[in-house]
Parts: structure tokens; sequence; C-alpha cells
């Protein structure tokens, strides 16, 4: 039994605002704007967006985030122009956080296939270097992060062990770094020997910070709607419980328009509101 239900939010572009915005504001549920993690968006005229944006959310007083570029940047590439194309984007997506007073970014994980022969990301294999280059590369980009008072949260993507991210997100100082976890994400990646989605929530306690809810069949990473799925809400939301801390939880799903739906199941549930 879940004794203080936690407030469900939800990510999604700015054109879809409008839809959700009397949800969100009843509660001044948790936020997170997607449009910042697309190169055309952060290469064009985007203040304009960021402006209609701040339109929308005028009375909004909830937790403001954004999903930070991320397709093709790896945060542990050796490559000094890589990581300086990286450094960039990363900055290009704090500029947009910075211009709607977003408070977290949204980056993915380095570590793809924990358990490969040639990605072995343990420390006898190598993680102790991918760590070194992913501070060389966001070296640039911390302290842009902390003069606007943004927090960079690290996704769990095709992670299979809990060990390494988890161990990337402390070896930064302070509340720079911090971890996130997409539920569908690691409910994929148990075919690949992953743990589930609490066990992410057990062994991360408090440095997790924010959590993508989503379902899908453990197949394809889906972004179903909760319930449409497999994954174990009841196991989440009881490992939630008992760390007492306070993610941000947003539904990020494929259909935005079946975020209604999606909060509902959990909301019946018992386990949000």
């Amino acid at each position: 039994m879940i004794s203080h239900l936690p407030t469900l939010g939800a990510a999604m572009p700015i054109n879809e605002l409008p839809k959700h915005l009397e949800w969100l504001l009843a509660d001044q549920r948790d936020l997170e704007l997607w449009d910042p993690s697309y190169g055309d968006v952060l290469d064009g005229d985007w203040q304009p967006l960021a402006h209609e944006a701040r339109q929308l959310l005028d009375g909004y007083s909830g937790r403001l985030g954004i999903h930070g570029p991320w397709n093709g940047l790896p945060l542990t590439c050796p490559d000094l122009r890589v990581q300086a194309l990286v450094a960039e984007r990363l900055k290009q997506g704090l500029e947009f956080a910075s211009a709607i007073g977003a408070t977290q970014m949204v980056v993915h994980s380095p570590f793809d296939f924990f358990g490969s022969p040639h990605t072995a990301h343990t420390p006898s294999a190598g993680l102790a270097d991918e760590i070194e280059l992913a501070h060389a590369t966001l070296a640039p980009v911390l302290p842009i992060a902390a003069a606007i008072g943004c927090t960079l949260v690290v996704e769990v993507c095709g992670d299979t062990n809990t060990r390494p991210l988890i161990e990337l997100v402390r070896s930064f100082d302070g509340e720079a770094v911090r971890l996130s976890l997409d539920v569908g994400h690691a409910l994929v990646m148990q075919r690949c020997g992953g743990p589930p989605a609490d066990q992410w929530v057990r062994d991360g306690g408090m440095v997790l910070q924010h959590l993508h809810l989503q379902d899908n069949d453990g197949l394809l990473d889906r972004h179903w709607a909760p319930g449409e799925g497999n994954l174990n809400w009841y196991a989440l939301f009881e490992a939630l419980a008992d760390f007492g801390q306070q993610p941000r939880l947003l539904l990020e799903l494929a259909q935005t328009d079946k975020i209604p739906q999606g909060a509902a199941y959990l909301v019946g549930r018992g386990l949000a509101r």
C-alpha cells in the first residue's frame, strides 16, 4: 500500500501543450518538452517557439524540463572533434532550457549493451576510461548548466547493468548530473539480461531524479500507455515508495493523446495521482 501517492506529469512537444494544459496546471504537474532534442530545431530560429511555450505556461509553477539533443551524440567518444560537437549541441540545448526556465535536461546513457565482449563497461575493461571521456565531453557544458540551475539527467537506454551508469552519475560533484530511468527501456533490455525497472530504482537510490513512464511488450521501445504492455507497475511504484524520493514522473508516450488514458490506468490502481 502506497501511503503518499506521487503526482504524474508528462512529456510532449510544445504544439501539444494546449491539449493537456488544464490537467498540467490544475496540480502544477511536472512537464518535459521534446522540441530542443531535435537538431533542426536548435539550428533554426527557435526563440519564437520558446516564447510560445512561455506564453502557454503562464501561471505554471511546476517542475519544467526538456529532452536535450541525443541522437548520434555519444558522451564517451575519444575523438576530440566529436567531443566538441556533442558539447556544442548540449550547450544549444541548455540555451533553450534557459529561455524557458527548465531545470532538467535529459541526455542519453553512453553504455549500450553491457556484457558484450566489445563493450564490457567494467572496471577491468575500460569503465574508468569511459567515465573520464564523459567528464571531458561535459567539461564545457556543466558550468553553463550550473549557471542556469539546470541538472543533466542521464537516461537509461541500452543499459543492462545498473552499475556503469550509476557510477558515471555519481562521479560528478554535487547535483550537476543525476540519473533518469526510462522504465520501458529497462523492460526491453530485460531480454538481454538487464534488471527490471524497480531494480533500477533501488540501485539508483537518491541519485534517481527523473523517470519516463511508458509501456511496451518487451520486444520494442513502443512508448505505449501504461497498461497496454507488460511492465510491472506495482513493483515500480512500490520501489519508489520505499525510498520516499520524489523524482519527476513523466508519461512519455508515442501518442500523446493517450496521456489521459495512461494517467487514468495508474491512478485507478492507486499508484499515483
